[in-house]
């Protein structure tokens, strides 16, 4: 068996749409863009996020779009706009982009572990 080895990818978000951006970095923390790709392996690389504040929102995102979480209880549904969860850490709204474009296996919580926002 082939020992992987991670690069570590340094992605500048200034002036980028954060969806493509995200979708960028998925493809990326997954390892489709290597020749030794396989599905049921962790081959990904290791990705850097710069200037996350100065990235662009097309649209009326910031206005319109939610974010809700349930705690499991009844009345327990709690939502929150992109505006504000972007306000308080502009690296959350990133993390749930790209957690929602990568597959739901075991392993995506170790791929998102090499999602570094600075």
């Amino acid at each position: 068996m082939q020992k992987i080895t991670r690069e570590i990818h340094k992605l500048d978000a200034e002036n980028l749409a954060i969806g493509r951006l995200a979708s960028k970095i998925a493809l990326i923390l997954r390892g489709k863009n290597k020749t030794e790709f396989q599905a049921h392996l962790d081959c990904g690389d290791i990705v850097e996020v710069t200037n996350l504040s100065k990235v662009k929102f097309t649209g009326k995102k910031l206005e319109q779009k939610k974010y809700f979480s349930y705690s499991g209880y009844p009345g327990g549904l709690k939502e929150r706009k992109m505006k504000d969860v972007y306000a308080k850490d502009p690296g959350e709204v990133l993390k749930r982009a790209v957690r929602e474009m990568l597959p739901p296996v075991k392993f995506r919580v170790n791929m998102l572990k090499r999602l570094i926002i600075k």
